[in-house]
């Protein structure tokens, strides 16, 4: 490679994961450097090489420059990719996960509120654990499939969450709560927050939610995605410093 040139990393329809250097992208003024960016969707002429292919043409076709614009948003943006990326594969087609990257990416530009943004990552997140095949049972508990209502007006309402179980765990009947495979314990709004994640758009309910309460889903689907990807999630770590309580 080159003084001026940048390898990238990059998803695809049709080829899944590519590494494919782009001359002179680092040059001032050169027209590969805004296309060769984070974030940007491209329709790209790519030739084979020895070690890396090169990027010989780049028409640029969509442009999330909103998503730079806002801290949160980046974070939030950076976290999505780093999911996508501990899951992509190569040369095979990756369709359906670039196709639901950028729709979230979509919706993570629309918004600008820290409360609106940490809802839109995580709705991200849980569709990134759903696609890679699993997404934590939000709905029944994961031991004895009781269906959870969460009850908003008692406070001292409560669920379990076990990461080795796969999802949230209903507080009654046979289940211990001091049984070690329960990680985390969510209030009604908690569990609310995160049953919410599974519907294909979010409701007007999360509105109402504040900022704690999508901290707590954003550690517990951290440490959940942490487990079955068996390595960090290092952008998560930019979470704890951007959005405060």
């Amino acid at each position: 490679m080159g003084e001026h040139d940048r390898l990238l990393t990059i998803l695809t329809k049709e080829h899944g994961l590519v590494k494919a250097i782009a001359p002179g992208a680092k040059k001032y003024r050169s027209s590969m450097s805004g296309r060769s960016g984070m974030f940007v969707i491209n329709n790209l002429m790519i030739a084979p090489g020895r070690s890396f292919d090169r990027i010989t043409q780049a028409e640029m076709l969509q442009s999330f420059i909103g998503l730079g614009q806002n801290l949160a948003r980046l974070t939030a943006a950076q976290y999505l990719a780093e999911l996508t990326l501990v899951q992509a594969l190569s040369n095979q087609p990756q369709a359906e996960l670039f196709i639901l990257l950028t729709e979230h990416l979509e919706r993570l530009q629309q918004v600008s509120d820290p409360i609106d943004v940490l809802a839109a990552m995580n709705h991200g997140i849980y569709h990134l654990l759903a696609i890679a095949g699993f997404a934590p049972q939000v709905h029944n508990c994961c031991f004895t499939q009781q269906v959870l209502i969460p009850d908003l007006a008692n406070s001292r309402w409560q669920t379990g969450f076990s990461i080795t179980g796969g999802g949230l765990v209903a507080l009654s009947g046979s289940i211990d709560p001091t049984d070690p495979k329960i990680g985390y314990f969510l209030n009604a709004e908690e569990t609310m927050a995160l049953q919410e994640l599974a519907q294909t758009d979010l409701s007007v309910n999360v509105s109402s939610l504040n900022i704690a309460t999508w901290l707590v889903v954003e550690r517990i689907l951290r440490a959940y995605a942490q487990y079955h990807f068996d390595r960090p999630i290092q952008s998560a770590a930019l979470i704890d410093s951007c959005f405060t309580l």
